[in-house]
């Protein structure tokens, strides 16, 4: 192997050093690179291209469903923020604050938005006057700033990161907890259809919700490494922010009402989730739909038959791409097949078509999947068609995998013992009876780091046991713990 191929490979091993190889190959990959600040990333096209894949995806369902895009300042002043206390006390170890411009002292401090409840909410004030108004569903897609940021990781968590965040403003609660529903339902179809990543549903406990919420619900998708991400939330806000910045409008009745809002976001955590779950020790592996190029094309040839190989190849190409797929012609000359072959699988492509002399005389091609390697002859005849086929394939085989995974990882716990023992000994989620009191949570936190990342959704299903597993109390509900990013 050339030197450069060694610098090409992936060195560290997902299941021995989790950490350290998934550095190795957001970097390798060509996702992200780190910034001279502790804390922030340089995005590379390639990380922003798949950023933008989940754009396409999440911005087109959010406006069939009546939501429009808007954009507000990186900017909040001090009493904007204020006027919601909740946000104030929630966030305030995580804001960066402007107080100088040039040379000037500014007559206000400017908070570097950590989330935009505070300066949204005003100006939807001002637009709101009568129930014909409503609901008004905005988005924006933007950066935020949450400073507190210490153990940092490319796109799990970054000081700054990209994400949208929905806002949205209903006549009553009822229609604001169905916005927030939809979301949530949108969030859980992008990971499953689109990122080939399952997730469980579920609401924040009391002590954990978004300041100021009513309901803070979330999708959670568990790690290689046993641990839960909170891949994104959706809030359900009732009338305090409606409340706090005046948030009123005229009904049928004539009367003045105060509106009911829900907010809702997705960041690029979503993608470093994907990364962790579906990449191995050779590199990336993308899901087809999110796959900058889904297919590659690698002519392998002698010097006596490269044209007819090279020609071939490059209608197999063109096949592929007039059908729509996203196709990449690898006709390097100064790489060798091997070469290509180690380099596209580090860069994740879900499909690679091998084409020799031996394709060429048979008129076939020889696909070969991305996550483990099968590799099947196919003919010629319909090759777009096939590959679409062979994509869905290796779709269904990364989801089946996650799917595997996740079944496997959620366990039940009757005592607090039993609770520490099966986190410690397997990660993943364990279910317990719970007597909704925080301290029961802060006991096995400060045990084993880990908490209740969720409870479940329907607030009326019973708990698993009628005793909480950790202080023997009257249980209320069914904690699931796990450790977290």
């Amino acid at each position: 192997m050339s030197d450069r191929q060694q610098e090409l490979g992936i060195t560290e091993s997902k299941e021995h050093s989790p950490g350290e190889w998934y550095a190795e190959v957001v970097q390798k990959a060509g996702l992200a690179d780190y910034a001279p600040m502790g804390g922030f990333i340089v995005t590379r096209p390639r990380g922003y291209a798949l950023w933008e894949g989940i754009q396409d995806h999440l911005d087109g369902w959010f406006k069939e469903t009546g939501v429009q895009n808007a954009y507000f300042p990186l900017f909040i002043p001090e009493s904007y923020l204020e006027r919601e206390k909740d946000i104030v006390e929630g966030f305030d170890p995580e804001v960066a604050w402007v107080t100088q411009a040039g040379n000037d002292e500014l007559d206000e401090r400017l908070a570097v938005r950590p989330t935009s409840e505070s300066i949204i909410t005003p100006f939807m004030s001002q637009w709101i006057r009568s129930h014909r108004d409503l609901p008004l569903r905005l988005n924006q897609w933007c950066s935020v700033v949450r400073w507190e940021a210490t153990d940092t990781k490319p796109f799990f968590r970054t000081k700054e990161f990209l994400w949208q965040e929905g806002h949205t403003a209903h006549r009553d609660g009822e229609g604001a907890w169905e916005e927030t529903m939809l979301r949530l339902e949108q969030y859980r179809r992008l990971h499953e259809e689109v990122l080939a990543v399952p997730v469980l549903e579920g609401r924040k406990p009391e002590h954990d919700k978004f300041p100021g919420a009513d309901t803070t619900t979330a999708v959670q998708a568990l790690m290689p490494d046993g641990k839960s991400l909170q891949a994104a939330t959706s809030h359900y806000l009732g009338d305090g922010f409606a409340e706090a910045f005046d948030v009123t409008y005229v009904d049928e009745d004539e009367q003045e009402h105060v509106a009911h809002t829900a907010s809702w976001g997705l960041s690029w955590r979503a993608l470093g989730g994907m990364v962790m779950t579906h990449s191995d020790d050779q590199g990336l592996v993308l899901p087809p739909a999110l796959a900058p190029e889904q297919v590659v094309v690698v002519p392998i040839w002698q010097e006596e038959t490269q044209e007819e190989v090279l020609e071939y190849a490059a209608g197999l190409a063109a096949d592929l791409d007039e059908a729509g797929l996203r196709v990449e012609l690898d006709d390097r000359d100064g790489r060798n097949p091997g070469f290509k072959f180690n380099e596209w699988e580090l860069k994740g492509v879900p499909l690679r078509i091998e084409v020799g002399p031996n394709e060429v005389e048979s008129e076939e091609a020889t696909l070969v999947h991305r996550p483990d390697g099968e590799s099947v002859v196919e003919s010629r005849e319909s090759i777009a068609e096939t590959a679409d086929d062979h994509l869905d394939t290796v779709y269904a085989k990364l989801y089946a995998t996650a799917e595997e995974q996740l079944d496997e990882n959620v366990r039940e716990a009757e005592s607090r013992n039993e609770l520490l023992g099966t986190i410690g000994q397997h990660g993943g989620y364990v279910k317990a009876a719970w007597c909704g009191e925080e301290s029961c949570e802060t006991e096995i936190k400060d045990e084993i780091a880990a908490e209740i990342v969720m409870v479940p959704l329907d607030e009326e299903e019973d708990p698993i046991d009628d005793t909480c597993a950790i202080c023997g109390e009257s249980a209320t509900e069914t904690a699931y713990f796990a450790k977290s990013y």
